[in-house]
């Protein structure tokens, strides 16, 4: 297979790394200088220092021929790895590249999260703009997702993900590309279902790294994984998505792995607002994108619209963007009523 990823952060590389073992894979970036420090020290040395990357693994620089690179052979794939801030962007240029060369597009993006002010999730961007374009070829789309720490796929340890798209094609697809070595593909109908868990997870990793920032105990932090996991499936249920998919790899698994790994950046946005530090410092520092941040509101204004209770998503934006102290967070949250589970 032919694949092109466009975008060159921690998660791109990795997941490009492991794909260029059984394919032809070429990496797109926007920054062309990063890009040949990459191709001469076989390191991505801004997001995954010191690990090194597949030596079959291509670089090109300029965007058409990346896009070409997949989108020209029969079974190409391409694969946004941008946030969610990029995804619109990336779909216009991509209906563009597959009209004018008059060939179908197959893509996959790996972002997680809703979009800021609209509220709308990955697949609902790009089918709006893939209309606005007026995409005169078969469009084939998806997303990847599921428990995943780039660093950890860069190393070539074990992972299981998920995929779920508008057409069967996809995911057969995004399964001969990904589904070797120490990595497992699972596919999924429930397109919904798998951008809310991978969206709503992030911002109840916040609130987990608040509470094991603050020393509140391990008996604490499950309580707020599984009472963030039925919200998650709260809200979920009422945007269209399946019960049994927060109880898989997109839902339950993505969430246990950011609420708790000392790699997600998530949590410690949560562990540095309770020893502090105010929320600008945290994203100072940080270097990378916390995408628990940037959707939270959308998370909780989503929940106001369709009548959702979920009061530990609140509490995180209550602590982020109203000046909430975290221990008065968890005040609020311990003087809730009693009530059924």
């Amino acid at each position: 297979m032919n694949l092109a990823f466009l975008g060159a952060g921690a998660w791109g590389t990795a997941l490009a790394s492991h794909a260029a073992a059984a394919h032809a894979v070429v990496l797109w970036g926007r920054d062309a200088g990063q890009l040949a420090a990459m191709a001469a020290s076989g390191v991505n040395a801004d997001y995954l220092p010191g690990v090194p990357l597949s030596e079959r693994l291509g670089f090109e620089a300029d965007f058409a021929r990346a896009a070409a690179h997949a989108l020209c052979a029969p079974d190409g794939l391409v694969i946004v790895a941008t946030p969610v801030s990029g995804l619109r962007e990336m779909t216009r240029r991509l209906a563009t590249e597959a009209s004018a060369h008059g060939v179908p597009l197959r893509m996959l993006w790996l972002c997680k999260g809703f979009e800021a002010g609209t509220h709308a999730m990955p697949h609902q961007m790009v089918a709006e703009e893939l209309a606005a374009a007026g995409a005169s070829v078969p469009v084939e789309y998806g997303v990847l997702t599921g428990p995943s720490f780039a660093r950890e796929v860069a190393l070539g340890l074990p992972c299981a993900l998920t995929v779920a798209g508008n057409a069967p094609a996809i995911a057969e697809l995004a399964q001969r590309a990904f589904h070797h070595r120490a990595m497992r593909i699972y596919g999924s109908d429930d397109l919904v279902g798998v951008e809310v868990g991978g969206a709503v997870k992030n911002v109840l990793a916040i609130a987990t790294g608040a509470s094991d920032g603050l020393g509140l105990g391990l008996n604490a932090r499950a309580a707020l994984v599984t009472r963030g996991l039925a919200e998650m499936t709260r809200l979920g249920l009422a945007l269209g998505g399946r019960a049994e998919t927060f109880m898989g790899l997109a839902g339950m698994g993505d969430l246990i792995l950011t609420a708790t790994g000392d790699l997600s950046r998530n949590r410690k946005v949560g562990q540095q607002l309770a020893g502090g530090r105010t929320l600008e410092q945290v994203l100072a520092d940080l270097g990378h994108v916390a995408e628990g941040v940037r959707c939270a509101q959308a998370v909780a204004a989503l929940a106001d619209q369709h009548g959702v209770e979920m009061p530990i998503t609140r509490a995180v934006c209550a602590v982020l963007f109203e000046g909430l102290a975290v221990a008065d967070a968890v005040t609020q949250l311990l003087q809730r009523d009693a009530r059924d589970e």
